[in-house]
């Protein structure tokens, strides 16, 4: 069969399917559910790529089909996925439609270069990457839970958010500027932020 079917890929391939469930239940007026997919979709691209690494004998086309597959995945998960759900709370007009264009364009036109200049690095050092290079497009699974999650406190003010929060990170998506990695700290955080997220999409908003 073509393709790579190991551990080394299996949390992109569960991300993908969970994304897609996140979109069909956002089409079906289930944006708390879609929510929580989106959240756990951005908990598995944390630790795939640490998996992946743990295989020491990957062979040339292992570790390229892993760059394609990743980036290809993300599109989906934190492209699509979020503005789907974007739309079915409220982004829905000539303003917010455009808005949400942008942002899938923007996220596509970021990882392409992302997949270039890996190829480039890969070849030149097998060190790890310290920095990004913009803002990595997985960080809206945090952002829009994180409002979400605040929705209460906002209420009439959540739409104007929406629309801000997509078009930010949409333009930082495209901006060039190196962003550090986070730490243990940092990704200690980000799982209770995805956490909270989930059980906050648990209940009705």
């Amino acid at each position: 069969m073509l393709g790579v079917y190991d551990y080394t890929v299996v949390l992109t391939y569960v991300s993908v399917l969970i994304s897609m469930g996140g979109m069909l239940f956002s089409l079906n007026g289930c944006p708390k559910m879609a929510v929580v997919c989106l959240a756990v979709s951005g908990f598995c691209d944390m630790f795939d790529g640490k998996i992946a690494r743990t295989k020491k004998n990957r062979t040339e086309v292992e570790k390229r089909f892993g760059i394609q597959i990743d980036s290809l995945a993300d599109i989906i998960c934190f492209g699509v996925a979020p503005s789907l759900i974007a739309y079915r709370m409220g982004m829905n007009h000539i303003v917010g439609i455009a808005i949400l264009m942008f942002y899938v364009l923007a996220g596509l036109i970021r990882l392409a270069w992302f997949n270039v200049s890996e190829e480039i690095r890969q070849n030149e050092t097998e060190e790890n990457r310290e920095c990004y290079q913009g803002l990595p497009i997985t960080s809206m699974a945090i952002a829009l839970p994180i409002l979400v999650v605040f929705r209460p406190l906002l209420e009439r003010e959540f739409i104007i958010a929406l629309h801000a929060l997509v078009l930010v990170i949409g333009l930082l998506f495209i901006t060039n500027f190196r962003l550090r990695k986070p730490k243990k700290l940092g990704q200690t955080i980000m799982v209770i932020i995805v956490a909270l997220a989930v059980l906050r999409g648990l209940h009705v908003w």
